[in-house]
């Protein structure tokens, strides 16, 4: 008698498509993530729902608002997880490493050039075209979140309570999220409306290769949960300690790593909603750039690829090329840049692999989508506090502070209004909001009328 062939492997039996294909499709992905959070999950919806028929649109929009429960880039975890039902651990390893990649060698060119010509002429003028910009890019993100989140008035009021902690009583962000959370879970129960959700558009098309009633083969388990914590953390903290027992002329690389691997931990809600958070900490507390540095920064990370939070890479870069220690401020600041990108992406992996098989089974779990019900809502008063800081800081050259009891508020000087950055917004704010303008092409525009503003100075 013939024997059996030699069955596949556990792990290849496993994979819904090979492993080869997967990763030519997220290098493609990967190349397109433009335009925010919105256009990342657009681009993906596209390849993987539409196109392909790899995952369901139900089973998509479930992954997406689980992966909204996690702290950190929602796309990028949105990437791992699909990664990882199409093709277990390794899958989502490579959706979202390459999810990242991009965005990372592009930011880091990038704030090199800021870094070495910034203070020439021509680029200040395209950053003054950038930097208003981004004030529509951000007023843009409170609209469409706020579209989606507040079909409730006292999710409305959980907004309006969340921007007033953060800029009259400077309560800190994590306190914002955690308070938002307990709201959404408590008023979820009293008020089930709370929890309505928009029909969902099927489209017509064959059978998706992962149905949307399916259960992932992987099962929770102790041993696996045990695992995957300690390679984890293990992973994460490593670079850390070899860095901080390496150079111990400044300790800009141990705050910084300390620092940002706590702001991993709490980014509910992606991007946006800690950038104000990071923003205040790296321009007021840290000193390693200044405000409008700051805003340059968002700029430059809008025009590349992968999740906006790649921006504390260019935070990362403009403080250790300030603070060097002993190093070269190059070596310094490409070191700090790789640091930051490490502490803040590889909790992204931890969090995904460690919870996707217990996600898989609590899909429909209530109290869950109550608790994101609310840190959503929340989220459009976190947005719109950024618009804020950034509008602030963009349209005034100076700013005064002003307290009285527990109200903490920074106001502008009149006086030092900018006419070029409010014609620059407004012009913005039309294309995107009025005309539908993407991101990108705004940004494009704007950095030429920021140097046709300038052309009397660079003649």
């Amino acid at each position: 008698m013939t024997p059996d062939p030699e069955p596949p492997s556990a792990a290849r039996s496993r994979d819904v498509i090979p492993l080869s294909e997967a990763t030519r499709t997220w290098f493609a992905i990967s190349l397109q993530t433009f335009g925010g959070p919105a256009g990342q999950i657009s681009v993906m919806q596209h390849h993987l729902v539409e196109e392909k028929r790899w995952i369901g649109q139900r089973r998509f929009n479930h992954a997406l608002s689980y992966c909204m429960l996690l702290p950190g880039p929602e796309a990028q975890q949105l990437a791992i997880y699909t990664g990882w039902l199409l093709n277990g651990t390794r899958g989502g390893l490579i959706a979202g490493g390459l999810f990242v990649l991009p965005g990372l060698l592009s930011l880091l060119v990038l704030s090199a050039v800021y870094v070495a010509y910034g203070s020439t002429a021509f680029v200040t003028a395209v950053f003054a075209g950038l930097a208003p910009a981004v004030i529509a890019i951000v007023v843009q993100a409170v609209y469409r979140v706020g579209k989606r989140s507040l079909t409730h008035p006292a999710l409305v009021g959980l907004a309006v309570a969340a921007f007033a902690a953060l800029t009259l009583l400077r309560t800190p962000f994590p306190i914002v999220i955690l308070a938002a959370g307990a709201f959404g879970w408590l008023a979820g129960r009293r008020f089930p409306g709370l929890l309505r959700l928009p029909p969902e558009d099927l489209s017509d098309g064959p059978a998706p290769l992962i149905g949307d009633d399916a259960l992932h083969h992987e099962r929770p388990s102790r041993r696996r949960s045990v695992l995957i914590l300690a390679v984890g953390l293990a992973i994460w903290a490593a670079p850390v300690v070899v860095v901080a027992l390496a150079v111990s002329s400044t300790t800009v690389f141990v705050d910084q790593a300390l620092f940002f691997s706590g702001a991993a931990v709490v980014t509910f809600g992606g991007a946006y909603s800690v950038l104000s958070y990071v923003a205040q900490q790296a321009v007021h507390v840290y000193g390693w750039l200044t405000a409008g540095e700051m805003v340059s920064g968002l700029a430059l990370a809008e025009t590349t690829p992968g999740p906006l939070i790649m921006v504390v890479q260019f935070v990362a870069f403009l403080g250790a090329y300030s603070d060097p220690g002993a190093l070269d401020p190059w070596f310094a600041a490409v070191l700090a840049s790789l640091l930051v990108c490490w502490v803040t992406f590889v909790p992204c992996f931890l969090f995904v692999l460690l919870g996707a098989p217990y996600v898989e089974r609590l899909r429909h779990n209530t109290h869950l989508a109550a608790a994101l019900t609310g840190v959503t809502a929340a989220v459009v008063g976190v947005i719109a506090n950024l618009a804020a800081f950034f509008a602030l800081h963009t349209l005034f050259d100076e700013t005064r502070h002003v307290s009285a009891g527990i109200l903490q508020l920074d106001v502008p000087v009149l006086g030092s209004a900018d006419p070029v950055a409010f014609v620059i917004t407004a012009v913005a704010l039309v294309l995107m909001l009025g005309r539908g303008w993407s991101p990108l092409r705004t940004l494009g525009l704007c950095a030429l009328l920021g140097i046709a503003s300038a052309l009397p100075q660079l003649l």
